[in-house]
This record gives C-alpha cells, structure tokens and sequence, in this order.
C-alpha cells in the first residue's frame, strides 16, 4: 500500500493547502472535490489513508465513510474527518461510523500532519507474522484479519486493533483510559465511553450472544478483560 492520501475537500483553497503541506512531508495526495470516485479510486489503488469533509456536494462524508467501512476490503483502511461540524453530536456519530481521527476546522497544517502521522503509526503492521487462534476465532496481525468461524469477518482499522490489544494480554483487566492511551494514542476527539462503543461493536463480531459475552467482559467498576477458553 502506498502512502497515497484521499482527499475529500470540495473548498478549492483548503484543498490546494492540505495537498501543499502532505506531499512536502512525502504523502501524495489526491483531492476530490465530490464523493463520486473516491470509492471506486481507492478499489484500483487503496490510500493510505482517507481525509474527509463531511459537507461536500454531491453527497458528504459519512457516507462515504458508511461505504469505506462496508467495503471488505477498503474498511481496514484510517480515515480522519476533517470538519468545520464540530458539536458533539457530530464527533459522536463520526465515531459510530468508524473514524478513526476527528479534525475540526480551521486548523494548522501542522497539526493536520501530526495527526495524519500519528493514525498511521498506530496502525502499522508488525513486520512478523503474528496469530491469535482459539475456538472459532482467528486474529492475524500480520494481515489485519478476523476470521470468525472460518468466515473473513469485516472490522475497521481501529476495532482490530482493540480487539489485537486485548487479545495479546487475557486475564488481565484494563480501564478505558488505558485502552484510550494504547489504542488510541493522542487521538483528542474521543473519549472513555469513546471505548464501549468499540467494546459493543467487537462483541457483535465474536461473540455468539453479544449480549453474554464469553470472550469480551466487563469488569464492572474497572474496565474490560479478554478471556481466552483453555483447550481441554
């Protein structure tokens, strides 16, 4: 995969600014003024990562990050929200739909870097296979894929990484904040609850009944445990 950044900026100006600043620290970007291609660019040459306006004409952000997400395989994929919508409602739902960063509008150049550099180092691949197997669950690493039951189960970039995280340690319990430190990084638009959102979502996609989970708990008071059943 390239560092190739999608962007999707419909202002002319902003647009010019953040491919200006991301090629000279060596990201090539592409900039789309409307969600028409974008899509159908990233399945030809998937991006590094996606930035995306949420009020662009012809449609708007959420969804195409609804899509991205849907994608089997372009949902793995970090995108950011770059955005003058910045009430909480906003940033909640942009969550719901899988951003992994939340930028509101204006913002220095700099600071966009700094985000753009710091999504994409949290979601570096080990250079090492790496594989997590147990009952009907299988957690690659190397290759950023769930398996459930044999089926490749779709995940965003951020739930795997959670779902890694936990994995890599069972028995041992975490608070939200620490899962936000690890998992997260310096990422400022989420938040503790930021991590039951996720928390739900993962159960949907492991367990059998979300509801009881058997792999994913909650420790009431203190925060989230994964549990590996011992094989007989």
């Amino acid at each position: 995969m390239s560092q190739t950044v999608f962007v999707l900026e419909d202002d002319a100006d902003i647009a010019r600014l953040m491919q200006h600043h991301l090629e000279a620290a060596g990201f090539p970007a592409r900039i789309y003024g409307t969600p028409t291609n974008i899509v159908a660019d990233a399945e030809r040459q998937p991006p590094a990562l996606f930035l995306l306006d949420i009020m662009v004409p012809g449609g708007d952000g959420l969804d195409v990050c609804r899509r991205l997400r849907n994608h089997p395989a372009l949902s793995t994929i970090p995108i950011i929200f770059v955005t003058a919508r910045a009430g909480e409602n906003d940033r909640v739902l942009g969550l719901e739909l899988g951003a992994d960063d939340y930028i509101t509008k204006p913002f220095a150049p700099r600071e966009l870097l700094a985000r753009v550099k710091a999504v994409l180092r949290r979601f570096e691949r080990p250079s090492t296979p790496s594989l997590i197997s147990f009952e009907d669950v299988e957690i690659d690493a190397s290759a950023m894929q769930l398996r459930v039951r044999g089926d490749l189960t779709t995940t965003t970039a951020t739930e795997f990484r959670l779902l890694d995280y936990l994995a890599r340690h069972p028995g041992r319990v975490f608070s939200r904040d620490h899962l936000l430190d690890a998992v997260w990084g310096d990422a400022r638009f989420v938040t503790p609850r930021s991590v039951d959102v996720y928390v739900r979502r993962i159960r949907e996609k492991i367990e059998a009944d979300p509801e009881n989970p058997r792999y994913l708990k909650t420790v009431r008071g203190a925060g989230y445990r994964f549990e590996i059943p011992r094989t007989a």
